[in-house]
C-alpha cells in the first residue's frame, strides 16, 4: 500500500515539475470567451499585463457602444463606455507556476473588483479566474485566441 501512494504521489507531481515553460507574452492579443460573448485584447504596458474589452454581446436592449458602467461604485466613473473599458490590470508573470499572477479584474456587470490569477492549459484556452480572497470563492472565464 505504501509503495502504491507513494507512486500515486510522484506520478502527480511529475507532471507538475516538467511541465513545459510559457511565454510570458503568450497572453497577448485578442481572445474570445468560448461563448463568443466577449472579446478582449491583452497587452503589456511596462511590465503589467492589462486587457481591455473590444467587443461584447449584450443581453440588454441597449447598444454595444453606449453601454455605460453604471454600477461602478465610483460615480465620476458611471458614464465611462464598457466597450474600451480596462478590465484587467497587474498581471504579472511568475515563472514558477507558469502563470500570471496578483492582478485585479473589474466586472462591469457588477460594479464588482477582484483579485485575478490567469494561466493558458494544455489546449492552449486562456483562464481568467477572478475571486474574493481564496480561490476557490471564485469565477473562470475561458477564452480561445483569435489574433495576435
Amino acid at each position: 500500500m505504501k509503495i502504491f501512494l507513494a507512486a500515486l504521489i510522484i506520478n502527480l507531481l511529475i507532471p507538475l515539475r516538467f511541465a513545459a515553460p510559457v511565454n510570458p507574452d503568450a497572453i497577448l492579443g485578442k481572445w474570445e470567451t468560448i461563448d463568443h460573448r466577449l472579446i478582449i485584447d491583452v497587452y503589456k504596458e511596462n511590465q503589467d499585463y492589462k486587457a481591455k474589452i473590444i467587443w461584447f454581446k449584450d443581453i440588454s436592449d441597449q447598444v454595444m457602444h453606449e453601454r455605460c458602467d453604471e454600477k461602478n461604485p465610483d460615480k465620476a466613473l458611471r458614464t465611462r463606455k464598457w466597450l474600451g473599458m480596462e478590465v484587467l490590470k497587474n498581471l504579472r508573470f511568475d515563472p514558477g507556476e507558469n502563470e500570471w499572477i496578483d492582478g485585479v479584474i473589474y466586472d462591469a456587470k457588477h460594479g464588482r473588483y477582484w483579485d485575478s490569477v490567469v494561466w493558458i492549459d494544455d489546449d492552449d484556452l486562456l483562464n481568467v479566474k477572478g475571486y474574493w480572497v481564496f480561490k476557490f470563492v471564485s469565477e473562470t472565464l475561458t477564452f480561445r485566441k483569435i489574433a495576435n
